[in-house]
């Protein structure tokens, strides 16, 4: 892959890719209008781009040299615009298609979680339409349910008992053709990006809800955040590693990548799902990392840019 150097990158017009079709379009707004205007007060040529079904005349008619992915959730994150832009010749922020695709399917990052040793917690499949029977799930209550591939929490329940499960298949089964249930992990949320294959400071996220839901994720003053989070040496770097790892395996491995986990009472570290676009408003949780790290926002936005790179064969 051939990456832009800041140099070159002054001198290109970026595009960021933002709005777009999915249900975190709001969220996706706002991302793009941060990462827009910092871009444009650092002095970079960039312009702004609503995506729709037309997006593949809007970059011909943008004549972007590089894209700014800013687009959360379906035909963002799960390698469809990454593959559109292969064809195109215009590099990209973030991984490629494989790994976009991979990491948006939760099943799928499960499975290859699993298979490289990564702690994950156990879970099974089904369709809303058939949802299975408390017997044959296999899993302790509480569970979470939640849509394949969705994001920013949109369709999950906590499911305390089994009486409540067919209503929540049926309300992830609103958002998505296949269902996730998945063993519930009590403990502490902690979340780990990872910037060109580097781990940035853990953050600990507290919502006063109890839950890390949509309102307590994008409302600000619904949750706290420990950066760094108040663990031990030896604890942090084994989350950071899983991190990594976690990113390797699933080829996450380009750009900036958030692994999100639970860690459990006895300090067990659980890897939830991986992010392959972190979101950049003012609650987001990858520029908080940056920061924590040294880094600007302008910085971060810098470094995310000059590591895109068209992605042939990945």
């Amino acid at each position: 892959m051939n990456t832009i150097d800041r140099g070159t990158l002054r001198r290109r017009t970026i595009g960021v890719l933002y709005g777009g079709l999915s249900a975190e379009r709001l969220i996706s707004l706002k991302t793009g209008a941060a990462v827009l205007e910092t871009l444009r007060a650092g002095g970079y040529r960039a312009v702004g781009i609503d995506v729709d079904r037309q997006i593949a005349v809007r970059l011909v008619e943008h004549d972007i040299d590089v894209a700014f992915i800013a687009l959360h959730g379906r035909y963002g994150e799960d390698g469809t615009i990454q593959g559109l832009l292969e064809y195109l010749g215009i590099p990209y922020t973030g991984p490629g298609v494989l790994g976009s695709s991979l990491a948006m399917h939760k099943v799928m990052t499960k499975r290859i979680l699993a298979a490289a040793g990564i702690p994950t917690p156990e879970w099974v499949c089904c369709l809303p339409e058939s949802p299975p029977a408390v017997a044959e799930i296999g899993i302790d209550f509480p569970v979470v349910v939640k849509p394949v591939s969705e994001g920013s929490s949109l369709g999950i329940t906590v499911v305390e008992a089994p009486a409540g499960l067919p209503a929540a298949v049926a309300a992830a089964g609103e958002r998505d053709r296949e269902v996730l249930i998945e063993r519930y992990i009590a403990g502490t949320e902690i979340t780990v990006s990872v910037l060109d294959g580097v781990p940035l400071p853990l953050i600990q996220i507290e919502p006063l809800s109890g839950l890390y839901d949509y309102e307590a994720k994008y409302t600000p003053g619904k949750t706290v955040y420990r950066v760094p989070a108040p663990l031990a040496a030896a604890l942090t770097r084994t989350i950071q590693e899983l991190a990594v790892a976690s990113c390797q395996a699933t080829a996450c491995t380009a750009g900036a990548v958030r692994v999100d986990f639970r860690l459990a009472p006895d300090r067990t570290p659980w890897v939830i799902e991986i992010n392959t676009v972190p979101g950049m408003t003012a609650t987001s949780l990858l520029p908080k990392a940056a920061a924590a790290g040294g880094l600007t926002f302008i910085d971060l936005l810098e470094r995310m840019l000059t590591a895109a790179a068209l992605h042939v064969g990945v």
